[in-house]
């Protein structure tokens, strides 16, 4: 990092933290009890800190990661400070830890921009900056940044991991998958997808090495095209009944292994991903998730995926390939038929974004859904279109791990977003300097209407005193 870099960075991060802390001063003044799934987590955090770890709440889904950390920062702060009585483990205080681990996710966000763009020499520092504030500021991580959930410290944990990576650490990167797992036991996904980028890599080398062997073979060069799949799909299948690759692999990638294997007993012995109240937290195959993520993307990132020259390639490609799309309308229209579900909290709880979405958007009429099919069809091309940077085993093991986080989740959760989001948007290519000024721009404002909601238009239940605020 180059000296002016370094002082912009550290400006950038020092103001981010500053606003933060003003932010967070006021939510605290005007939300001092716990709020919505504080009510589960605080209690238990404060049980932890009174050294009563047996106890648990059956209604917390989640392993006890946070509370872990939360007891191993704020019992050292305290005695360091002499800190006593109800402000140790308060409600502010735990919150407090959020706001650290976001510090964090500030400073790996740039390294992780640093790493997958290194090669990039047209990218300037600023243009970093800018990034790595942008996705600091992503409105639906920067709100949870401010009350006692585990979504900022399972991001931090499981991109410190990503990271380590990147840097061939896989030892130490699957030491930080396990903290994220004990954060929310879905991130074992994203440890898979660690495994898979060291997978890809070699992959990716024996596939150049293939391609250049038969180069003085007349060989279609179109990309997408069915016989290139056919091929790439033999390469596959030929590569991986090698024991010699396979033994190569696994060699590599043996700490993931190891913890994956983990995860798989404690599936086993707890007999379910999910730990306490499991009634409301069933999987099954909702496989309109993925569509509903690859609209949330294209609503953040407009500024890069719906552009008037993005429309015009895919009504191009669209004008090209009939068929193909044509057959992916038909498999998109069956998959909304047959596997659309809607829980029970999407329905009842007027206090999310999503309950909004979902009511004035698919409950206006039964077809909504089947009318949406072409919106989620430019969201998947314009998606997958800005990844054709990245080497086709990347593509494909990041798609299996994208499918894999998001359709088992019967409830549309807008949070379950969060770290697919933030790993695609670290892979594709730097926009413009006007883009990203954009894209930062419309977070800022976004996350301004967000907080004036939850600080301003309070309401209430019938029957019940308690304050109700709008979040996401």
């Amino acid at each position: 990092m180059e000296r002016g870099e370094a002082y912009g960075f550290s400006a950038a991060m020092s103001g981010a933290f500053l606003l933060s802390c003003l932010l967070f001063a006021a939510i605290n003044r005007r939300q001092r009890g716990p709020y919505m799934d504080e009510v589960f987590h605080v209690p238990q955090a404060q049980a932890y800190c009174h050294g009563r770890f047996l106890q648990w709440d059956p209604m917390i889904t989640t392993l006890p990661g946070l509370y872990l950390a939360s007891v191993g920062v704020v019992k050292p702060a305290a005695w360091l400070f002499g800190w006593t009585g109800s402000v140790v483990c308060s409600a502010a205080m735990l919150r407090f830890i959020n706001l650290l681990f976001s510090a964090g996710n500030f400073y790996l966000l740039y390294l992780l921009l640093l790493k997958i763009h290194q090669k990039n020499k047209a990218v300037s520092g600023f243009q970093r900056i800018l990034s790595t504030l942008t996705l600091a500021m992503f409105p639906t991580l920067y709100f949870f940044t401010f009350l006692y959930y585990t979504d900022t410290g399972s991001v931090f944990f499981t991109l410190f991991a990503y990271l380590m990576c990147l840097y061939g650490n896989h030892k130490t990167s699957a030491l930080l998958g396990f903290c994220g797992f004990m954060f929310r036991q879905t991130n074992i996904v994203w440890t898979v997808f660690c495994a898979g980028n060291v997978v890809s890599e070699k992959l990716n080398e024996a596939w150049k090495t293939e391609l250049q062997k038969k180069k003085d073979e007349k060989i279609s060069s179109s990309k997408g095209s069915f016989s290139d799949f056919m091929r790439i799909l033999q390469f596959l299948i030929k590569y991986l009944i090698s024991l010699k690759n396979l033994v190569t692999l696994t060699a590599l990638t043996w700490p993931y292994i190891v913890l994956v294997t983990v995860f798989f007993v404690f599936v086993f012995v707890n007999d379910g991903i999910v730990v306490g109240d499991r009634s409301s937290h069933e999987a099954c195959l909702h496989f309109p998730q993925l569509f509903y993520f690859l609209s949330f993307t294209v609503f953040f990132l407009f500024p890069h995926l719906l552009t008037p020259t993005k429309i015009r390639k895919f009504l191009l490609s669209l004008r090209k390939h009939p068929v193909q799309y044509s057959l992916i309308a038909v498999i998109s229209l069956f998959l909304i038929w047959k596997f659309t579900y809607v829980h029970k909290y999407l329905l009842a709880d007027n206090r999310h974004y999503t309950f909004y979405v979902w009511r004035k958007i698919f409950q206006r009429h039964e077809l909504v859904k089947y009318i949406l099919v072409p919106v989620y069809m430019f969201a998947g091309w314009s998606f997958a279109d800005t990844l054709k940077s990245k080497s086709i085993f990347w593509i494909l093991m990041y798609f299996v791990c994208l499918l894999a986080v998001t359709v088992p989740q019967k409830l549309l959760e807008f949070r379950y977003f969060i770290l697919p989001f933030l790993i695609y948007r670290l892979n594709i290519p730097f926009p413009s300097l006007y883009r990203q000024l954009l894209e930062l721009a419309f977070y800022i404002v976004v996350n301004a209407v967000t907080f004036y909601l939850f600080l301003n238009k309070t309401f209430q239940w019938p029957n019940s005193d308690e304050i109700q605020r709008f979040m996401w």
